[in-house]
């Protein structure tokens, strides 16, 4: 977990991917903090320990995590934004279609879209999972730059039930999309292995939020928080963030 909250601050709550941690993030948390900012990136259920923890982790717990990790910074912070990278993504939809008083919505290469084969694969999972046990998970196209890609603390592998509570998740961001009234901005690399651009596209057209907006970067993966041309994707959040909190609203008036 990475914990720099500041009493009566705006508040930022950022959360991780699918098998990562809250490393994916660091950057990003220190430059909002430096900004300042709030932050607050838990380390979801499962995640960061063993891949048997992972495996007998589930969907609900993870909802269940962000939520709390949702209310313990309402209740610290004056205002709340949320940023989500990639199944972090799906679970900010999901906050903030459930909470209504988000100041600012941030997803970063979003989990809202599976591949068929992949989504085939998750639902016949009791099929298949228990004979194939863990699977490489790992794509190198995930993380360009080869250093950062070292330092990554994911697992590198999935298992057939871990998989299915990934899909469940998506699933759930997907059809929650349309109640969200957050100001929400989506930054999603046109190189990314693992979220088509299509699906970026979908869900700027799916989110019921009146003000939104799509930002497009290259060379670059997945995990483009850690990855070449990350500061661009760092200077698109905070200019999001402060165009929707008291201070960006007060410069703007003035």
């Amino acid at each position: 977990m990475i914990d720099m909250q500041e009493e009566g601050s705006h508040g930022v709550l950022l959360l991780h991917g699918f098998g990562d941690t809250p490393q994916t993030l660091s950057l990003l948390a220190r430059r909002l903090h430096k900004a300042g900012y709030g932050v607050l990136v838990p380390l979801l259920p499962g995640h960061g320990r063993t891949m048997d923890a992972f495996t007998r982790s589930r969907a609900d717990e993870w909802i269940d995590a962000a939520r709390s990790s949702l209310l313990e910074m309402r209740a610290r912070n004056n205002a709340v934004s949320v940023v989500g990278l990639s199944m972090g993504g799906a679970l900010a939809v999901l906050l903030a279609a459930e909470v209504g008083d988000i100041s600012a919505l941030i997803l970063i290469a979003p989990y809202l879209g599976m591949p068929r084969l992949l989504r085939l694969a998750a639902a016949t999972h009791w099929l298949w999972g228990g004979l194939a046990g863990e699977l490489d998970g790992r794509n190198p196209r995930s993380i360009h730059d080869p250093i950062e890609r070292e330092k990554n603390l994911a697992y590198g592998a999935v298992t057939g039930r871990a998989l299915f509570e990934l899909s469940k998740v998506m699933t759930r961001a997907r059809k929650s999309l349309p109640g969200v009234t957050a100001p929400t901005l989506i930054v999603q690399s046109r190189e990314d292995p693992r979220v088509s651009p299509d699906v970026a596209t979908f869900a700027l057209e799916e989110l019921g939020a009146k003000e939104k907006k799509l930002v497009w970067t290259e060379g670059a993966g997945h995990i483009i928080t850690v990855d070449y041309g990350r500061e661009r994707v760092f200077s698109e959040v905070e200019k999001w963030l402060r165009a929707h909190d008291s201070r960006g609203a007060t410069a703007a008036a003035g």
